[in-house]
């Protein structure tokens, strides 16, 4: 029998990981790839943000809520590459 946590630890850390590197990874596309490639690689992207999702809640140990805070930093990730993209295609679009 395990004794229960005294303070749990706050799980909101990993997910806000996932978010910022959603980010990263969707910038260093945007500016590595050239535009036809961008969603293809997107989609990559957002495949390693998933591994990296499930790496950090399953290194948490908690299996309360696991399914719940992977689909949050997957959900946010997508959200977050989405304004990324959406700002390299503005960008695309308004000469300069």
């Amino acid at each position: 029998m395990s004794a229960p946590d005294l303070a749990p630890r706050r799980l909101v850390g990993g997910i806000i990981a996932v978010w910022v590197s959603a980010a990263v990874i969707a910038v260093a596309i945007g500016l590595a790839v050239p535009a036809p490639d961008r969603t293809m690689w997107l989609a990559v992207g957002l495949g390693v943000c998933l591994i990296l999702s499930f790496g950090l809640q399953l290194a948490t140990g908690r299996s309360h809520g696991f399914t719940q805070r992977v689909a949050a930093g997957i959900l946010g990730a997508m959200v977050t590459m989405g304004f990324v993209s959406l700002g390299f295609a503005l960008a695309a679009v308004v000469p300069g």
